[in-house]
Formats: C-alpha cells, structure tokens, sequence
C-alpha cells in the first residue's frame, strides 16, 4: 500500500507530496517545491518520525514552483532528481522563471534521470507507471498506481479545472485531448492528487468539470 503525504508550500500553495511503501518504508518526494526553511524543515521531521528511506525525486514537471525544493531533498538525502527530458529547458531556466513572477530563484542543478512513458518507477514493494501528457508543459508526466488507484496529477488537471496552457510548450487542444484519452478510461474512483487545490476523481471530473464535459 502507498501512503500519500501532501504539504501545501511556497507562496503559490503548491502541493509538494511523499509517497511512501508501507511495507518497506522507502519513499519518494514528488514536486517538490519546499521554498522557506520552515517548509524544509516539516518534510525532514515526517521523514524521521515516520522512519522513511527517501529513494528518489520524481516530477510530474519543472515549472520553478514544483522545483523549488529539488536542490534541497537532493542534497539532504543524497537521491537523484527524474523528469521528462522535454522539461529540462525549465530546469535551466529556473532563475529566471522565479523572476517572471519576482521570486528569487538559485539555480537547480540539472536532471539525473530522464523519465518516459510506458516506465515503471519503484519504491520498495509500490510502484508507479508514468503517463506523459503534455499540455501545460511539454514534458508534463502523470504517475499511476493501479493497485492503489491513485494519480498523481500534477498541474494536468485540478478540481474542476485544467492547468494553464499559455506558458512556451502550453497547448490548450492537446492537453485537452491528453486527459481524454489517456486519463479518462483509467477507473472513475480512481483519487487524484493535482499539484494546487483539493484531491478529486477521475469520474467526478467526467461529470462535472467544465473544461471536460
């Protein structure tokens, strides 16, 4: 079984989560985006009061607020940081993404792995399969664990809404089409976990989200 912690950081509410194997206690640490130092501190205290084994950063993509903390759970824990190789143009560009939106921004040093659809990414006895679907950014990826019906979202899809898609890779029709007919015939209970806001289900967004219906 995984077990999802969610912390909302950064001045842009962003969801930063660790998921971690129940049986095993191995973890990984998914966006995050842990920008002040009591943030910083939150994730270290749940990672040792609950005797976590941090393997791995995964991104669901590299917008500067899902990145903000990368440098930091990399450097604490010694792990390597994965993403899609079509967002590594927003890893080097994270100073100047801060300024965009005047948010001071060090640099973050680049991917360690590239992640790709149709992988399996493993923490202990869990796993978790990537779905690409770009749309918001080109190198947006979703994580998928069919046992545990659960997604994890990223910035594709929030509770009643979609992310952006005016920003350099952004595309309105292929995100749209993306959730379509990637996410949509996945399970309607299946929980889904977006990057800002609440927890919703695939098939309640079927239903009821207005970008969808």
């Amino acid at each position: 079984m995984i077990k999802v912690k969610k912390f909302v950081v950064n001045p842009l509410s962003q969801n930063s989560l660790v998921l971690s194997d129940e049986e095993t206690k191995e973890c990984v640490l998914i966006d995050p985006g842990f920008y002040y130092g009591e943030e910083q501190d939150e994730v270290k205290y749940y990672i040792e009061r609950n005797e976590l084994k941090p393997v791995k950063i995964i991104n669901t993509h590299c917008h500067f607020d899902h990145i903000m903390g990368v440098d930091f759970i990399r450097d604490e824990y010694k792990i390597p940081f994965l993403a899609h190789a079509d967002d590594a143009f927003w890893v080097d560009r994270a100073v100047d993404q801060g300024k965009m939106y005047n948010f001071e921004m060090q640099p973050v040093k680049p991917i360690d792995e590239f992640i790709e659809e149709g992988q399996t990414i493993k923490f202990g006895e869990a796993s978790l399969e990537v779905i690409h679907v770009p749309g918001h950014a080109p190198g947006h990826v979703v994580f998928y664990s069919k046992n545990d019906k659960l997604l994890i979202a990223g910035d594709v899809i929030f509770y009643g809404s979609i992310g952006r898609t005016d920003l350099p890779g952004g595309d309105f029709d292929t995100l749209i089409t993306n959730i379509k007919e990637k996410l949509f015939p996945l399970p309607n209970d299946t929980k889904v976990y977006c990057g800002h806001g609440p927890e919703t289900t695939l098939g309640f967004e079927k239903e009821n989200n207005p970008f969808l219906t």
